[in-house]
């Protein structure tokens, strides 16, 4: 296969582009990013995709500033919503599959029952960034003709009758993305205890968002097996919106705590909520999503992937 992976500078898209180039079954990566792909740009999905005729894309580009997106939401929706459908128009045309990576923040966080969200709950976005990945599942969804419940509930099918007949097209959902490149989550809390330890304060830690922390090399291994499926058992176990995240979850709080324990950071530790810190956006209280299979097997839990992770991060004098 010749794979395009689109963001292939970012945290997702370089993992992808490292694990698909040592793949069997993969002739060549093509790696897309700035300039070439301009998610600003109407156009650039179809000169790509025309030009360099992919077999599969994987579509990790996106605008993931939340709060950016609720500033200037009109911009959220051209590169996260309007640019997904622009890449699967040009995919369709060219007969090529796609993988999408969307979001958690499509739900509204507002679950009490204390249940996973699944591929078949049904989107509910409560902010601009969600919305606008809403709209990126849907453009896709409607250009590959992807737009009944077999879709969405595919995934966790798995069934070889059935999977036959869904269309080349795989969105996949994850959450509390963390890797190379780039400050993530992890690192900030590194900082903050730097910052804490110079300062003899507390670190205050949002311990009303739920969620499940995915360490990005493990994100692109699932989306890897998926794009395998795709070239090799006639789309069985590919089509669907499947849900990738790292086993369990945790509250902010509890991650940093995690971040801090391996790390061998002993700081004292303040509980707060959310509102302590005002945003433009409000992420969901509960981001949990319930993984669908995948063909390689569940990921590994989100504390092994963290454990494995700290050892690649700078120490805190």
């Amino acid at each position: 296969m010749r794979v395009a992976v689109t963001g292939a500078g970012g945290r997702l898209g370089s993992a992808l582009v490292r694990l698909l180039t040592a793949a069997p079954f993969v002739r060549e990566v093509l790696a897309w990013d700035l300039p070439e792909h301009n998610l600003d740009d109407p156009g650039s999905a179809r000169r790509l995709v025309a030009h360099q005729r992919p077999d599969a894309v994987v579509h990790a580009a996106a605008w993931t500033d939340v709060d950016g997106c609720a500033r200037e939401p009109a911009l959220a929706m051209r590169r996260n919503g309007i640019a997904v459908g622009e890449m699967a128009d040009a995919c369709v045309n060219s007969g090529a599959a796609m993988i999408m990576v969307s979001t958690n923040e499509v739900f509204d966080g507002l679950r009490t029952d204390g249940l996973p969200y699944r591929p078949t709950d049904q989107p509910r976005p409560a902010n601009p960034y969600g919305a606008a990945k809403l709209a990126g599942e849907q453009a896709a969804r409607a250009a590959y003709w992807a737009t009944g419940d077999d879709f969405a509930a595919a995934a966790l099918e798995q069934s070889d009758g059935r999977d036959s007949t869904i269309p080349a097209l795989a969105i996949v959902r994850t959450a509390w993305l963390f890797g190379m490149p780039g400050a993530d989550f992890p690192q900030k809390i590194l900082a903050a205890a730097a910052k804490a330890r110079r300062e003899g304060t507390t670190i205050k830690l949002v311990s009303d968002e739920i969620g499940c922390p995915t360490y990005a090399s493990d994100l692109a291994a699932g989306i890897v097996a998926l794009v395998e499926q795709a070239a090799f058992a006639h789309r069985r176990g590919f089509g669907g919106i499947h849900h990738v995240v790292n086993a369990g979850r945790t509250s902010r709080a509890e991650w940093a705590r995690e971040v801090l324990r391996i790390a061998g950071i002993d700081l004292p530790t303040e509980d707060v909520p959310m509102t302590t810190w005002p945003r433009p956006s409000t992420p969901p209280a509960w981001g949990v999503l319930d993984p669908t299979p995948l063909p390689g097997g569940p990921l590994r839990s989100w504390q092994d992937a963290l454990a494995e992770y700290a050892t690649l991060l700078p120490r805190v004098e």
